[in-house]
């Protein structure tokens, strides 16, 4: 009986996500990782595979790499291409979807290194197919079944990798309405742990949109995998274990705690928004342990004890629009202040400027990126930046006096 492969295994993240996932890993059990820039590297068997893709809540994929070679000339990388062991991963009846990229390599042109790719494929695996879609990872989509194959030119070194997860895993299926504006789950997922938040408190978002960030906690809070409603690529390889990954969805299924801890509430002062939210977490089975209302910014009512207040304001992309989200920033910092003393607050903020209206004194802990914009992470608690303000003012005034 042949031994399990191990996999050399990297997590994809969006650019300062890595640590958390990193961290992510090492509660999996992964003792070997190493963070790099855009994620994390690891060794994995099939089980330790099947769990990070199932368990991840801040990757965008898992993917191995199943050759590395250079090449100099088309003959060279058509020829080691061909060693590759191309019927592991793919089948007759699923479609490859090939995504290049050449730098710095005598072989530029990446439709010629696809074509020749392509053909060690075909040669290894008969009646493989090709997509003919786009590279674009923007692509991606909910009824995407292709197998992904990077290919990767670099110095004259070929490096090749197949994606186990699919669909992005920021997909995880529940969020089929959304509202204007709204962050991927990973993202959600992100400032949720970044920002310290623990099951065992309150969690509000009085600007929920569709949801996400309150959905996002209710699964973190019940331990739900993010991966357990979806499908993944690696369930169609030919070497595929059904008995391993039957075993990784029995234990996260008996994980699963029957609701949350702590109260999360998510409003919105839009009806449409506050619609979506809700529809969108009875998808996610969450529907019973978050309590979604529409109201505004100023009419919110925290749950009873002190929490973490975690939201996605808007940022005013648009020329003049952040003129016009200071007055609703300033407000959100003055119905804070007054109603959620001693509270911790976490915003994902795309405007520093709009950050500084609240007076509340976030400061950044994480920079990152949502749908292309440059956003950060930003904390505080609460009373806090007054209680320096005022002891800054004393001090002053001391000094003044002698």
């Amino acid at each position: 009986m042949s031994s399990a492969p191990t996999y050399e295994t990297f997590v994809i993240t969006a650019p300062g996500l890595e640590r958390l996932a990193a961290a992510e890993l090492e509660r999996l059990g992964v003792r070997d990782f190493k963070v790099i820039v855009g994620g994390v590297t690891f060794s994995a068997s099939p089980q330790l595979l099947y769990t990070a893709n199932l368990h991840l809540r801040t990757a965008s994929r898992v993917v191995i790499r199943i050759g590395a070679f250079g090449a100099k000339a088309f003959r060279d990388l058509e020829h080691r291409a061909g060693k590759v062991p191309w019927d592991a991963f793919l089948s007759p009846n699923l479609q490859v979807s090939l995504r290049v990229t050449c730098r710095k390599s005598r072989l530029y042109h990446s439709d010629a290194v696809a074509e020749r790719v392509a053909s060690a494929m075909a040669s290894r695996v008969r009646g493989v197919s090709f997509a003919a879609g786009s590279d674009d990872e923007s692509a991606d989509d909910e009824s995407s079944v292709e197998q992904l194959v990077m290919v990767r030119m670099f110095h004259d070194q070929c490096t090749i990798s197949v994606d186990s997860s699919g669909r992005l895993l920021h997909l995880r299926g529940y969020r089929q309405a959304v509202a204007r504006a709204p962050i991927r789950e990973t993202l959600a997922a992100a400032a949720l742990m970044a920002s310290g938040w623990q099951p065992d408190a309150p969690l509000l978002d009085p600007m929920c949109g569709s949801g996400t960030i309150p959905i996002e906690g209710a699964l973190m809070a019940r331990r739900i995998p993010p991966g357990l409603g979806r499908e993944f690529a690696f369930a169609h390889w030919p070497d595929f274990d059904r008995a391993t990954w039957d075993r990784v969805l029995d234990e996260a299924r008996s994980a699963v705690l029957p609701t949350v801890a702590a109260p999360i509430e998510g409003s919105d002062r839009d009806a449409g928004a506050v619609e979506s939210a809700r529809a969108n977490a009875e998808r996610a089975g969450v529907a019973s342990d978050i309590a979604i209302t529409e109201r505004t910014v100023s009419a919110i009512e925290p749950p009873t004890g002190k929490g973490w207040l975690i939201s996605n304001p808007p940022y005013g992309v648009r020329v003049g629009d952040r003129d016009r989200l200071r007055n609703l920033y300033a407000q959100f910092g003055k119905v804070v202040r007054a109603k959620c003393a001693g509270w911790r607050v976490g915003l994902i903020s795309g405007a520093p400027e709009l950050e500084r209206q609240t007076g509340l004194g976030l400061q950044p802990i994480l920079r990152t990126t949502n749908g292309g914009i440059p956003v950060r992470l930003v904390t505080g608690i609460v009373g806090a930046d007054s209680t320096r303000t005022s002891r800054a003012k004393q001090g002053s005034r001391s000094r003044t006096r002698s």
